[in-house]
């Protein structure tokens, strides 16, 4: 077993182009490395010492779109990032927000915040319960649980389409 403690340490975040998104400042923190079936796993314990914020939602259940602490969620379960962005799929509500990660801005890019399954464009269509989520840079896809379908986003249009199902 390796132990190691460490201080001061900027993680800097950037996206495929090299576009700084974030920085993270730890001021103390310490990594313990085990050996196991020969050979090193890291991970096995790492304790951080930073402080956390919240970045949007009230910490109620509401479906507000709005800056920071003054936006709501109800149940969000799936997250995904673009690098500019974070895409959340609102379960409860049956949305698809996105939150600006510099400003902390939330606005729904799709759904009309009632279960359904209709394609269309931004709150034109409807989600039952939407899960995970993940994202290639220009679309988000994702499981839309009560539908038994996977859906595809066009980011910058948020037309919504079936891919399977």
């Amino acid at each position: 077993m390796s132990t190691g403690t460490y201080s001061d340490c900027t993680i800097t975040v950037t996206d495929t182009a090299g576009n700084v998104s974030s920085t993270l400042t730890l001021t103390s923190f310490s990594i313990v490395l085990k050996q196991m079936g020969g050979s090193i796993q890291s991970g096995s314990t790492l304790s951080l010492s930073t402080t956390v914020t919240t970045l949007a939602g009230t910490g109620s259940s509401g479906s507000s779109n709005g800056t920071g602490t003054s936006a709501s969620f109800d149940l969000p379960v799936g997250i995904t990032t673009d690098g500019i962005n974070l895409f959340v799929t609102d379960f409860r509500n049956c949305l698809i927000r996105q939150i600006v990660i510099s400003t902390g801005v939330v606005t729904t890019l799709a759904g009309t915040g009632s279960p359904g399954s209709a394609n269309g464009t931004g709150t034109s269509a409807s989600f039952n319960g939407p899960l995970g989520i993940t994202t290639d840079g220009t679309n988000l896809y994702l499981s839309d649980w009560g539908n038994h379908l996977i859906r595809q986003i066009v980011i910058s249009t948020g037309v919504v389409t079936t891919l399977a199902g």
